[in-house]
């Protein structure tokens, strides 16, 4: 047995030992940086809302933009620093640097909300087009502190879960057994991260002070950096092996530069320079992509010696990579709309509970506080199918669980049950609205939103989970980071397209000096037929989802040989 780690080395360099490095205590150095990312990501996006409108004195919608695509941008940002950690940094580099840049980030924040110069002058006017805005300096200020947290987030997500994986050897037995352990424990941690800042840190902003919140948010990232650098000398460290954005890249250039080259009648001619164990065997989808293997005169030099240019000759495993990525893609652009549906949640949302009675007894719930029903939701929903649903499936259909793509349907189908019953529970509290114009605080109780809510949650815990079992599975092994990238450029892109949406919505339905339906007061506005264009947008798109999964189940089914190709080279590389 080999007391080395044989793609890994320590601090100083040298082969990693497993009895000096690795294992469950650096792994769990690095999940306090994960509970701090969380903490300030989630803290700040549930509550932003009401700091925009109250403080800065912002529109309903503009406010729900500014969250909208600060989320947007943070997840955006996982591929730049993915693309950094594989590349030129390293995933220790890249946290250090980055948790740093969030640090930094929520420091400033906290000061920005706590200088009277940085905020307009407090207004108690009813309607927000009564107050003075926040003017282009303080929205400056306000916006650098953002998006230096959007960035640290960025940096970290694409990295925190791979580091704490690469302290765990795959081809010992019993770390890899650890090595499932962890990512139950890391779901984990980020659901604490995210209920303590939904609950303890809301509560915190609203009642003590936002700047006493997001300082404690810089101060904890302070005490997680210190406690990660306490481990420095214990952790296994992979080197970098270059971006699978740049070998998409390469392949689509190669293809392109060959595109008047014909394709051979035999594909055994097309170049491939890995061992037989490791190769992918060719297919014949997306044949376009194969001209990347065409060998043409250009790849021989003047004396006649053949040179492979990866810019403009690829493998047909390289090739067949790009192949796998681009199936994903349907399953992929289907998945986006959901966290349009879950950005509602942090928005408007919170927005519906601050004209709601939110009091039990003497003690007021914060209206971003609502959002812990959601990670509720979502701890509950997984509770009930792992400790129920699968045991039952598995003695109906012998099966353990439902599949990736399942799961996902399952999100999908809640998410839209969701925003019909956001539509539903509006309509009252609009009629309720009507009747009691003169008040900013309607007598009807906050927990009507409870549902909303729960569907939506749920329906975040299967999709999820469903989602990242399925892009790390279904992609090559050599573009795991990359798939993992794509995955989460589906919450930035959905984040995006809902303040494109809310947008289009505001000067669709309010032009001409009308409220419309996304107007400055959500009580005068129609916010239910927002939520029911959502709900049926979510219809629809289930449907077109049901159609991807078949034509991905279709095609996967065809190239069955090649699947179990792929396995047995997984199997020979573990045993090596």
């Amino acid at each position: 047995m080999s007391l080395t780690v044989a793609d890994a080395v320590d601090y100083n360099g040298f082969p990693a030992d497993k009895s000096r490095t690795g294992g469950w205590v650096p792994a769990a150095l690095s999940l306090g940086i994960e509970i701090c990312e969380r903490l300030s990501t989630m803290g700040i996006a549930v509550n932003l809302v009401t700091y925009l409108g109250g403080t800065m004195h912002l529109p309903s919608a503009t406010s729900a933009n500014v969250v909208t695509d600060f989320m947007g941008t943070s997840f955006l940002l996982c591929l730049l620093g993915g693309f950094l950690a594989d590349s030129y940094l390293g995933r220790y580099r890249t946290i250090a640097i980055f948790a740093s840049v969030q640090m930094l980030g929520t420091c400033l924040l906290a000061v920005s909300t706590k200088l009277p110069q940085l905020r307009p002058p407090p207004c108690l006017a009813t309607e927000v087009t009564q107050c003075q805005q926040a003017n282009s300096f303080q929205m400056g200020i306000l916006y650098l502190s953002l998006y230096l947290i959007a960035l640290g987030t960025g940096g970290l997500k694409s990295s925190v879960s791979g580091f704490g994986t690469d302290q765990f050897d795959e081809k010992d037995e019993k770390e890899k057994a650890q090595m499932s352990g962890f990512f139950s424990r890391f779901f984990f941690v980020i659901s604490i991260g995210t209920l303590m800042a939904v609950t303890v840190l809301v509560y915190i902003q609203d009642e003590v002070g936002r700047s006493w919140g997001y300082g404690i948010c810089s101060a904890s990232m302070f005490l997680a950096l210190v406690i990660f650098f306490s481990g420095t000398k214990r952790y296994r460290y992979k080197k970098c092996s270059g971006s699978p954005v740049v070998h998409i890249c390469q392949v689509v250039s190669a293809a392109s530069g060959k595109k008047k080259a014909k394709l051979p009648s035999d594909v055994s001619l097309l170049y491939e320079d890995l061992p037989e164990a490791l190769r992918i065997h060719h297919t014949d989808q997306f044949r376009f992509l194969d001209k990347a293997s065409v060998v043409t005169e250009d790849d021989y030099s003047h004396n006649g010696s053949f040179m492979a240019n990866p810019w403009k000759l690829c493998p047909v495993t390289r090739v067949e990579e790009v192949k796998k990525m681009i199936r994903l893609l349907p399953i992929w652009a289907t998945t986006i709309l959901f966290w349009t549906t879950y950005a509602q949640m942090i928005t408007f949302s919170v927005e519906q509970a601050t004209t709601m009675e939110r009091t039990i007894g003497n003690f007021q719930i914060p209206a971003g506080s609502l959002t812990a029903f959601f990670v509720g939701a979502i701890l509950i929903s997984l509770a009930v199918y792992d400790r129920f649903i699968i045991p039952l499936w598995k003695k109906w259909k012998g099966k353990p669980g439902f599949t990736n793509l399942q799961l996902v349907a399952i999100g999908l189908f809640l998410s839209a049950m969701g925003m019909a019953a956001a539509a539903i529970v509006e309509v009252k509290r609009l009629s309720i609205a009507k009747e009691h114009s003169e008040t900013t605080k309607l007598p009807i109780t906050v927990f009507y939103l409870i549902p909303q809510f729960f569907l939506v949650g749920s329906g975040e815990g299967f999709i999820y989970t469903g989602q990242l079992d399925f892009f790390i599975t279904q992609s090559p092994k050599g573009m795991k980071t990359m798939s993992t990238g794509l995955f989460l450029t589906t919450l930035s892109l959905g984040f995006f397209f809902s303040s494109a949406l809310v947008s289009i919505v505001k000067s669709a339905t309010g032009s001409g000096g009308r409220q419309g339906w996304l107007g400055e007061n959500i009580n005068k506005g129609r916010l239910d037929c927002f939520y029911g264009l959502l709900a049926a947008l979510s219809f629809i798109n289930f449907g077109l989802f049901l159609l991807s999964a078949a034509w991905f189940r279709r095609k996967t089914v065809r190239q069955a040989p090649e699947t179990e190709i792929v396995v047995k080279e997984s199997m020979i590389e573990e045993k090596c």
